[in-house]
């Protein structure tokens, strides 16, 4: 039987186990998939268990400083400096980045290369700007005012590495401006605190699109309000699926149709859902 598993610390409740196993069955393929809490003092020790796998997932705080065990990084790997997904190639430990592909493969079909508004600026927003901007968009990065200094660090990284790419920074409460697409990639709205929005009616009414890092609730108060408009919506759920679908790709090779993938979704947000209740 094969053995993968999720590291991370500290490592709670996670989704993980239930998509794999999904997958893994999925494929007809004999697998197990557990949760591994390491610590950050105890990860370099842990690598002769983690060679004995057939591929891992990587969680906080360990996707930059499982780097020095990897053998080989993948250019999205690269690009992040951040490994969430290794496989095992024959003895040789290869990273990558998949939650980059979870993102993209989410909103495959919303028009990206027009103007984007992106909330939050940590590790999943900094994915998911560069992501933008590497799909053309022209991107505005709403901000609070004491996360300035930080997002205007990030922007001038990001200009160095893509000369041509459009992008600034605005404090959110002072938007009043037509966006293509909304992301929310901060915690606002993120269960227990699910009735906070990220940002104002106003935006939520001139916009089209709209995308929730969060999955926990499965439909944040932002996907609510924008979908009772009528507006296109799709929460956090299937970044999650996405994500673990491209490591089953690059551990095995194995593939799945949409709709297989949407059921997965559909049960993962049920159980979700259930646990909230």
């Amino acid at each position: 039987m094969e053995h993968y598993t999720l590291i991370g610390h500290p490592l709670g409740h996670s989704m993980s186990p239930f998509i794999h196993e999904r997958l893994f069955a999925l494929s007809d393929r004999k697998a197990n998939y557990t949760l591994t809490d390491i610590a950050p003092e105890k990860l370099l020790s842990e690598e002769p268990f983690l060679r004995s796998l057939q591929g891992f997932n990587i969680t906080i705080p360990h996707k930059m400083t499982v780097i020095p065990m990897i053998d080989r990084l993948d250019e999205s790997a690269k690009r992040y400096d951040s490994v969430n997904c290794v496989e095992n190639r024959d003895g040789v430990l290869i990273g990558y980045n998949t939650d980059c592909d979870g993102f993209t493969l989410s909103v495959q079909d919303y028009p990206m290369d027009g103007k984007v508004l992106l909330i939050g600026c940590g590790g999943v927003g900094r994915m998911i700007a560069t992501e933008a901007l590497r799909s053309g968009a022209d991107l505005t990065i709403g901000i609070i005012p004491q996360d300035k200094e930080a997002v205007d660090a990030f922007i001038a990284e990001i200009r160095a590495k893509m000369p041509e790419a459009k992008v600034c920074d605005c404090l959110t409460e002072t938007l009043d401006e037509k966006f293509d697409v909304i992301i929310n990639a901060s915690p606002v709205g993120m269960f227990p605190k699910v009735d906070a929005c990220p940002v104002p009616d106003k935006l939520i009414e001139q916009a089209d699109y709209f995308f929730d890092v969060i999955y926990n609730p499965t439909k944040t108060l932002l996907l609510r309000k924008a979908e009772a408009l009528g507006k296109t919506v799709k929460g956090g759920a299937a970044m999650l699926v996405l994500q673990a679908v491209r490591a089953h790709e690059i551990w095995n090779g194995d593939s799945y149709t949409p709709e297989q993938i949407d059921t997965i979704i559909r049960e993962m947000e049920m159980e979700i859902d259930a646990q909230n209740a």
